[in-house]
């Protein structure tokens, strides 16, 4: 289980593996004056060495497991969410010294509400995860489908190479928010309208 001891090396291979999640957001000090704040970290910046894989599991409803157990510490997994980024096809834990390498099952980040914003007389669409971003639908911020186990499910770009799953009622209320209509083809197109950004989904 994870607790409050922090192991003193990040890459330590001892009995204390939970720590590591402590560890990696705690082993380097002007990391922690970043994560006090609300913005996200710049890990774009960051080229940090590798310290290998982690058995840990962000689960495709979006709850994390270590080594076979769930964290339930909401505010643990927000400010690891904080240090997440995606790679290449690999997502890592990342700090300005070290990263460590994880597992998604299918989306890191959930979503869990949007609304729709009147300012200067034009409509936005913004989007909230459940670990505090807010996301802005535009060009680099766009809903997208894709199958997951067969099933086609609608995601949004985030940051840092990461995107968030839209659960079904979710969905079900941006459409509200938008206007169906059908191509020549036969298929539903939902166009979503977001200040002078304009996308065009097939369901």
């Amino acid at each position: 289980m994870v607790n409050d001891d922090f192991c003193p090396d990040l890459c330590k291979k001892n009995a204390h593996t939970a720590n590591k999640l402590v560890q990696i957001a705690t082993r380097d000090p002007n990391l922690g004056l970043i994560l006090a704040h609300t913005d996200i970290p710049p890990l774009d910046t960051w080229q940090p060495k590798f310290c290998g894989e982690m058995d840990l599991c962000i689960h495709a409803n979006g709850t994390w497991w270590h080594e076979g157990q769930q964290i339930h510490r909401d505010a643990l997994v927000r400010q690891f969410s904080r240090i997440l980024c995606k790679e290449g096809a690999q997502y890592f834990l990342k700090t300005p010294t070290e990263k460590i390498a994880i597992h998604v099952q299918d989306a890191p980040l959930q979503i869990e509400r949007v609304e729709k914003i009147e300012r200067n007389h034009q409509s936005f669409l913004y989007f909230y995860t459940t670990d505090g971003d807010c996301v802005l639908l535009d060009a680099n911020h766009f809903v997208f489908m894709r199958a997951y186990e067969g099933e086609d499910r609608p995601y949004i770009w985030v940051r840092y190479g990461l995107h968030a799953l839209i659960p079904r009622p979710i969905f079900l209320h941006l459409i509200d928010y938008g206007e169906l209509d059908q191509n020549q083809a036969g298929e539903t197109i939902l166009a979503l309208q977001s200040g002078d950004f304009c996308l065009h989904l097939t369901a």
